[in-house]
């Protein structure tokens, strides 16, 4: 697995935790919430990638 994606993904979560907590702490629910909920679908989204990209991979290594 490559660090890089750890990485990025951690750092999403970093980013989205603090923009939750400021937009919390302003009163800003609604939007906190959607900020949370669009940087799951963004992680989500790098993460079936990167299993496409597995598949794929053991597709071509057996011929298939």
């Amino acid at each position: 697995m490559d660090v890089e994606l750890i990485f990025r993904i951690a750092a999403i979560g970093i980013l989205v935790a603090v923009l939750n907590i400021l937009l919390q702490r302003s009163g800003r629910d609604e939007q906190a919430l959607m900020t949370t909920i669009a940087a799951l679908v963004v992680v989500l989204m790098i993460v079936v990638q990167k299993i496409s990209e597995l598949f794929n991979l053991i597709r071509t290594l057996f011929g298939l």
